[in-house]
């Protein structure tokens, strides 16, 4: 058994190598005969180590034609931030092709997510977002017009968050909803993808302190990005002990002396220390406010 799997991992950094070091994005990897000759394998093993570095996105299969070096994904990191202000901070040139840019009355999920009223009016984007003229993702927004009147006085503004920030009202947190699903046929026109290909879709809530500014529904192409999530572990959660009640007892019913008595009263203290803790932890994490 493990003469063949020995086999299979040395067509598998082989091509690797390949795709590293000398290949561009687009160029067509060797064929199943050539690697089978050059390592003496089955055509068996040189489709496992294919089907590896697909799985890892360095290659793409098209049917009919062959295998072919993939562009390069995007970590889609969930994070507060405008997909130009990402696009830079990567080193690439973001430009935007707007569809519609309207005053509309909001539907009545639109005004659910804004936290408006039946029949407010928003300002509605509709545009398709490219780094260095590659179109990347399709992206909606919602505003509320009663937040950021003459919205669209010059036009689409480059940057919702900038505009929103312009008027004093700054982003500081929101909720994000990610699901794949494949792209219908009119996004995959916009997006440059044949129909049926998968596409990471992204629903936004922005918020400025309290007040829900921005609602957004993105589509990415999931062939140049993948979900990147930092972890980290849950904090242990503080409870104060219960204070002694006047017969010296603990709410628990636990006697003390006065030794006993002495280390309950440190006890208390540090049980109101904790509770401060607490609460200073529930006021000031943004993870609980984010989790309404």
């Amino acid at each position: 058994m493990r003469h063949p799997v020995l086999k299979y991992v040395r067509v598998r950094d082989y091509l690797r190598s390949l795709v590293t070091h000398e290949l561009a994005v687009g160029d067509a990897i060797p064929s199943e005969r050539l690697l089978c000759e050059r390592f003496g394998v089955s055509r068996m093993t040189v489709r496992q180590a294919v089907d590896a570095l697909v799985v890892d996105g360095l290659l793409e299969r098209e049917q009919g034609r062959g295998t072919f070096v993939a562009p390069t994904k995007l970590d889609l990191e969930v994070r507060l931030s405008s997909f130009g202000e990402e696009m830079r901070r990567r080193g690439m040139e973001p430009s935007s092709k707007v569809l519609a840019t309207e005053e509309v009355t909001a539907s009545s999920d639109i005004a659910d997510a804004l936290e408006l009223l039946p029949g407010e009016r928003v300002f509605y984007l509709y545009r398709v977002r490219y780094a260095d003229g590659e179109p990347m993702a399709i992206e909606q927004t919602w505003v509320p017009s009663r937040l950021a009147p003459s919205f669209f006085a010059d036009g689409a503004p480059d940057s919702v968050y900038g505009e929103l920030r312009s008027r004093g009202l700054e982003p500081d947190w929101g909720e994000d909803t990610v699901a794949a699903t494949e792209v219908d046929p009119e996004d995959a026109g916009l997006l440059g993808l044949r129909p049926g290909r998968a596409v990471l879709r992204l629903t936004r809530r922005t918020f400025a302190g309290e007040i829900a500014c921005a609602y957004s529904r993105s589509s990415y192409r999931a062939d140049r990005y993948m979900l990147w999530v930092p972890l980290r572990a849950p904090k242990r959660t503080l409870t104060p002990r219960a204070a002694p009640d006047g017969n010296g007892q603990s709410a628990g019913g636990e006697p003390r002396d006065g030794h006993a008595g002495h280390g309950q009263a440190g006890d208390g203290q540090a049980g109101d220390r904790q509770a401060g803790d607490v609460a200073q932890t529930e006021a000031g994490s943004p993870a609980t406010r984010v989790l309404r």
